[in-house]
């Protein structure tokens, strides 16, 4: 089932998708469940917007295909390397990415995601699904630059707009059966099978919850293939993963500082 969070008539309200309708749900089934207000909205009569706001943490993954680790010049590390973008970095769909100033070269990742649904701490890799409430499509969007002369990744990688989540969430979604594909302006730049991660996702979770508490609304991005590259303004940059939807994004440079 598609779980969306939409904007129409003024609020903000969850959804499930039912062809080019949304059958409006009474609040955020996460936690509130599935009770329906008995109203159906057109899908093109409302703004999609991320599907998710992270409650405390947005849980990334580097290095996690080896054909992306080598291109980044390095081997691939034998337990997930994890690292944090602050929750004010989320944009949904159709929202703009915007290039900072003080960058000169930013570049996109496109990412599945999953959902933590349950409070999930030290939990182990064969029960680490039972945390997933769902799962959705992320661009971890990086200014290169930075994050290389910084030599850590926290300012490179925590712009604003510079966690794009979307459409919607999946909640019936099988990783090892699905794709992911990037294209900018319609060029395919990056393509993989699901199966190509080296840590899978209840292996990261498993991971990740020996280190922090999950929270139910924390996001985990769990890494990206090889095919990173950059994007400008007047770019529009679209993230496929099947069975979930694309995420779409427009690229803009940010107003010069005075």
């Amino acid at each position: 089932m598609k779980i969306a969070r939409f904007s129409h008539n003024d609020g903000i309200r969850y959804g499930i998708l039912d062809g080019d309708e949304i059958v409006v749900l009474d609040g955020d089934p996460m936690f509130a469940g599935y009770e329906t207000t008995g109203e159906r909205v057109r899908l093109g009569d409302v703004a999609l917007l991320a599907p998710v706001i992270p409650r405390s943490k947005v849980v990334c993954v580097g290095k996690n295909y080896h054909d992306h680790a080598a291109e980044m010049g390095g081997v691939a590390p034998e337990e997930p390397l994890l690292f944090l973008k602050p929750n004010t970095a989320v944009i949904g769909t159709g929202d703009t990415i915007v290039r900072p100033a003080i960058s000169e070269r930013t570049e996109h990742e496109g990412e599945l995601v999953a959902v933590i649904g349950r409070i999930a701490k030290n939990v182990r890799a064969e029960d680490a699904l039972d945390y997933v409430f769902g799962y959705t499509v992320g661009n971890d969007v990086t200014a290169r630059d930075l994050q290389r002369k910084d030599g850590q990744w926290t300012r490179g990688k925590g712009f604003d707009t510079f966690c794009p989540l979307g459409p919607v969430i999946e909640t019936e979604f099988d990783p090892d059966a699905a794709r992911i594909e990037t294209r900018v302006n319609g060029e395919v730049r990056q393509e993989a099978p699901l199966t190509d991660m080296i840590h899978s996702v209840a292996d990261i979770i498993a991971y990740a919850s020996a280190v922090f508490t999950l929270l139910p609304g924390d996001v985990i991005m769990t890494g990206t293939p090889a095919g990173v590259g950059e994007i400008v303004a007047g770019d529009v940059v679209e993230v496929e993963v099947t069975g979930i939807g694309t995420l779409r994004n427009p690229v803009r440079d940010a107003a010069p500082v005075r």
